[in-house]
């Protein structure tokens, strides 16, 4: 049985919570508003992740549009400062296209009375990423309170931020956490680095207020001082890293002037996006044995 297979299973994810409690704010909606708060304290917004994915059944996904009614009228009752994010797998897109933009759409609805009204959409592995973007684009046409996600490492992608920066759309670049092949992604970082910085910039100047979405210090550097040169303001542009990554570096961008929203999962399927933060960084997968060896 595969490793992800064996993290997925109910018995694994209710003994071994405490291994993903750096990277999830919790399992219900109050813990989440929490930690929320806390970062709200020091200076940072937030997005709002109900974790899930790969939704197969319509019970399933209206179940899961649901709890993001639930979440937004939290929001909204506790005034932090959070927008939301959303799968569109969970949204029921694996069973039908038009299911899943009703889905988004009733979300969006309820989002449009929040202080803040924005629904990010989450990228996903490939061969989603076209049927994303369609949906995302007839959302888009009722509201501007929607936006992407592009993944650098894609090949594509220097063409789908033209496209979006053709719309006005905002866009939370980043680089990229699902195995892809080398036909349609590149793999090796300096290039990954290389395409990240490319499109940033183009989004920077070009775009409609982009997430830059990163941990990479060299990354942020090249890009404060991109927009620097160029006289591009602070308040064009956001920083955005996970929840439980890189703390030190939140604060210090904050100290210094910039925007930093934080990604603050939650919920109880949380092992596909635990497996993900532990496979994409040594530094987390060590943190994942320790946490074992110390319990």
């Amino acid at each position: 049985m595969a490793v992800l297979d064996v993290i997925q299973t109910p018995a694994f994810q209710q003994r071994f919570f405490f291994l993903a409690k750096r990277f999830i704010a919790g399992e219900t909606v109050a813990e989440a508003m929490d930690a929320v708060a806390g970062l709200n304290a020091q200076g940072m917004t937030a997005t709002l992740d109900f974790l899930g994915e790969d939704v197969t059944s319509r019970d399933e996904a209206e179940r899961t549009r649901d709890a993001y009614f639930e979440l937004l009228a939290a929001v909204a009752a506790r005034g932090v400062e959070t927008n939301v994010s959303v799968k569109l797998t969970a949204m029921g897109l694996l069973i039908d296209e038009g299911f899943a933009l009703e889905n988004l759409r009733a979300i969006l609805a309820r989002a449009a009375s929040n202080r803040d009204p924005f629904v990010r959409i989450d990228m996903e592995g490939s061969a989603v990423t076209d049927a994303t973007l369609r949906v995302f684009e007839r959302a888009f046409a009722e509201t501007r309170d929607v936006g992407p996600v592009l993944q650098a490492y894609l090949k594509r992608t220097p063409a789908d931020v033209e496209r979006m920066i053709a719309l006005g759309a905002r866009v939370r670049l980043c680089k990229g956490a699902y195995g892809e092949p080398a036909e349609i992604a590149h793999k090796d970082m300096p290039t990954i680095r290389r395409e990240y910085l490319r499109s940033a910039e183009a989004l920077i100047e070009r775009g409609r207020y982009p997430g830059i979405a990163t941990h990479d210090s060299r990354v942020i550097d090249a890009v404060i001082a991109y927009a620097r040169e160029r006289g591009i303001g602070p308040d064009r542009f956001e920083f955005q890293m996970l929840y439980g990554v890189r703390h030190d570096l939140q604060r210090k961008l904050v100290a210094d002037g910039h925007r930093v929203r934080v990604y603050v999962p939650y919920g109880t399927h949380w092992a596909g996006y635990f497996y993900r933060r532990i496979t994409e960084r040594k530094e987390n997968a060590f943190f994942a044995l320790r946490s074992m060896l110390q319990r």
